[in-house]
């Protein structure tokens, strides 16, 4: 409420603004009328006119400001209430335009109805979402800085911000998000993590190992059957005398593992890289006739040596400098293989069909039956 007094007009103007000064507790500088109409000599004044003085403030309407405070509704004050899903929030029309001015509680406070805003029996303007993420979001609109009080979802924070088109708090929001995250955890499984699995699932269950990365893990005389390790990474690992039986390694990455006296009957194979792996004294031959498939696998520089691999699929396989001595290769199907500088010698290709394949500096020493012309192209 403005102060008021009843004072003596005499004398000058200036000591009418002196006595102002003493009664007001104020420094008087502007002396207006009941209109607003700056007075600049004494002699203007009449008798029972309502005189304003101001430090040099313009000239306001008390009467257009009272009633502007006295309105219920808070629709001309600075101060307003929000019923934000039935809990309420009172706050000052600047904290919800100043800070971010092109979001969407700006425009929709800046001026009076614009929007139509409503409004419940008390007044309140009436907003459809969550209090309990609203409260950070106002919080950040007072004084700037982002506080989240213990069990409030950040990501429901988030979805707020961007309700209300407040940006920048929104990116805050994203980068502490992701630094809340964990690391992605690339590292390799150990075979004490991967027994953990074996033990909880039954034998002829499919383990679902895909992508998974085993890189350098000593998985060796481990039942792995049915298994499947598609797409997973198996470099450098040790698997020697492991049971692969039936196990899926299609598009594996075998290179410079160790599958020494593996059982592989049934194996699937089809574009593995087992570049530079060792396959000696594996067994690929399956008495019940299912056939382990290796189609377009890389088995550059693989040793074999010594393996059975009784009508295996080697079709369009690459085998370039592979050591192959003394195997099984009975009824195999080699069409298309590329045998360049394979070390054959010793094998038993009996019935294999190799037509298209490159054998181009192949060994075929001391062959245990013969390799018909009918068998290759060139």
């Amino acid at each position: 409420m403005m102060p008021s007094r009843v004072v003596a007009v005499y004398g000058t103007l200036s000591d009418l603004l002196s006595v102002a000064s003493n009664k007001l507790g104020i420094k008087a500088s502007c002396l207006y009328n009941g209109k607003g109409g700056l007075i600049d000599d004494i002699a203007l004044i009449r008798d029972d006119d309502v005189l304003y003085v101001s430090e040099g403030d313009p000239f306001i309407d008390p009467q257009n400001e009272a009633k502007a405070t006295s309105d219920p509704h808070g629709a001309h004050t600075d101060w307003l209430t929000l019923n934000i899903g039935g809990r309420l929030f009172t706050t000052t029309r600047s904290t919800l335009v100043s800070k971010e001015p092109e979001s969407m509680l700006a425009h929709m406070f800046r001026e009076k109805d614009v929007w139509g805003n409503k409004q419940d029996e008390h007044g309140a303007y009436l907003i459809d979402r969550s209090p309990e993420y609203f409260e950070p979001i106002l919080n950040y609109l007072r004084h700037g800085q982002l506080i989240i009080n213990e069990g409030i979802n950040i990501r429901g924070v988030l979805e707020e911000a961007r309700f209300f088109g407040i940006e920048q708090l929104a990116e805050q929001l994203e980068v502490a998000i992701k630094n809340s995250q964990p690391p992605e955890d690339h590292s390799p499984i150990s075979r004490k993590e991967f027994v953990r699995f074996l033990l909880a699932t039954p034998t002829k269950s499919e383990l679902r190992c895909q992508g998974l990365n085993f890189s350098g893990a000593d998985l060796s005389r481990l039942d792995l059957r049915y298994i499947n390790f598609k797409m997973a990474n198996l470099s450098r690992c040790n698997l020697t005398h492991a049971n692969l039986c039936c196990s899926n390694l299609e598009r594996a990455d075998l290179s410079g593992a160790n599958l020494d006296g593996a059982n592989l009957q049934g194996v699937k194979m089809l574009c593995s890289n087992a570049e530079g792996a060792s396959l000696k004294g594996c067994n690929f031959e399956d008495p019940s006739g299912l056939k382990a498939n290796l189609e377009g696998a890389n088995l550059k520089g693989v040793d074999m040596e010594g393996s059975q691999m009784t009508g295996i699929n080697l079709r369009v396989a690459t085998l370039k400098n592979a050591k192959l001595k003394n195997c099984n290769l009975r009824g195999a199907t080699l069409a298309g293989t590329d045998l360049e500088n394979c070390d054959l010698s010793g094998c038993d290709l009996q019935e294999a069909n190799l037509r298209g394949s490159n054998v181009k500096g192949a060994i075929f020493e001391e062959m245990l039956t013969p390799l018909h012309m009918s068998q290759s192209v060139r």
